[in-house]
């Protein structure tokens, strides 16, 4: 069987690498040619571990080759992004034309997929689309909407064992889409409705979010309160029916940040909850900004100089090099900007280089630092002993102090 998935990004190229390990022969496209051609040397353009010796293996068995045009297959996947724009009005643009590429290329028996977390509808939209531009493949090929569910870090695992959620626009689609993902996923494949499916992606994000929000909404609290939120929180989930989550600096990645809006964008009355949490998850990435502020504004008023502050952490959740909708970089910019020249260190172990921020290494800006702010709790920075000398504002529990 010959696969073709649109779109090698985080998702997309993990995907397509496990379906071509389990003998699947995939076409991975992605309109930019680096990561086309890094792909092609067998080279991982993301961080994920495990998952470079797997590239490596499925090209060099040539399971596995990147193009930036699709080619003629058996199954199609779009796994491109979903972001929003304007008012957090959701963009479907990038599914749209990842489906115009390929709608040349359908015959009949194929079985088109969206990964792409979506709008409720939008399987239906490109149902219309493409029917109306091949109407002699309506009823003759199979459309279904799966919405991938894996922990960045982790995926290699998650792909295989993670159960997953498979509408069709008919039954014969589901079964359809149900037969190519058993091939390599082991959790159960359940079945629904594409609608139903969309909208389970949309609902899993959300909930996630408001169990953030609520974190967030107490550690604001508690600071207010003088209270440890971390000691509360340990304390608070010794009850047995009582699991809260850890707060942060804001939320971010480009799920969990964004999925929320795709809800409240289409059901602005019903979605009040939803719509509170998306404040307070932003809104806690601003207060943060504020505290690093007045914590370099105290000390240059106690020490007659300006401080030296490390900002700990880009990427939007610990060990990742991913910093798409990341607070921590919406703190650090807010910070620079109104620094009134104050000696600034930006950390990001998980990247080697960054287009608008001059990247220290980790360990020496906390050597250098009169104020270190933790905003992502990697794992090497649990490492740094504390050092009661310097202003440490630890927004992500690296110490929960």
């Amino acid at each position: 069987m010959k696969a073709c998935f649109m779109g090698l990004g985080y998702i997309g190229l993990p995907t397509a690498i496990i379906a071509a390990k389990h003998g699947i022969q995939v076409t991975g496209v992605d309109i930019n040619p680096k990561v086309v051609e890094m792909t092609n040397q067998g080279q991982l353009h993301i961080i994920e571990p495990g998952m470079q010796e797997l590239l490596q293996e499925v090209v060099s068995a040539k399971q596995l080759k990147a193009s930036t045009t699709p080619e003629i297959s058996d199954a199609y996947f779009m796994v491109v992004p979903t972001p929003f724009k304007g008012n957090h009005e959701p963009d479907i643009s990038y599914v749209e034309s990842a489906t115009r590429a390929v709608i040349p290329l359908l015959k009949e028996g194929d079985l088109y997929v969206i990964e792409s977390t979506s709008p409720v509808g939008t399987t239906d939209k490109m149902v219309h689309l493409i029917f109306s531009l091949r109407p002699e493949l309506e009823g003759k090929i199979f459309i279904a909407y799966c919405p991938e569910r894996v922990l960045p870090g982790n995926v290699i695992h998650e792909l295989v064992h993670n159960d997953r959620v498979i509408g069709g626009i008919d039954e014969a689609s589901t079964d359809k889409a149900i037969e190519f993902y058993s091939q390599f996923v082991q959790g159960t494949l359940h079945r629904t409705n594409c609608k139903t499916a969309e909208m389970c992606k949309l609902t899993e994000n959300s909930s996630r979010d408001v169990q953030i929000a609520f974190a967030n909404e107490l550690s604001l609290i508690c600071d207010k309160a003088g209270i440890n939120v971390w000691e509360l929180i340990s304390l608070a989930n010794k009850h047995p029916r009582v699991n809260i989550l850890q707060p942060g600096c804001g939320v971010g990645g480009h799920c969990i940040a964004v999925d929320p809006y795709f809800i409240t964008a289409d059901f602005p009355i019903e979605s009040q909850i939803i719509s509170k949490a998306r404040e307070i998850n932003n809104y806690k990435s601003f207060w943060c900004a504020e505290k690093v502020e007045n914590a370099m504004l105290k000390f240059e008023l106690e020490h007659h100089c300006k401080p030296v502050v490390a900002m700990m952490g880009l990427a939007f959740k610990p060990d990742i090099d991913d910093l798409r909708e990341a607070p921590a970089k919406y703190i650090t910019t807010k910070v620079m900007q109104s620094c009134n020249n104050a000696d600034i260190l930006v950390v990001e172990p998980n990247v080697t280089e960054h287009k608008v921020f001059k990247l220290t290494d980790y360990k020496e800006a906390y050597k250098q630092a009169d104020i270190v702010v933790f905003l992502v709790a990697h794992s090497v920075f649990k490492a740094l002993p504390y050092d009661d000398t310097k202003v440490i504002l630890d927004f992500c529990g690296i110490y929960k102090k």
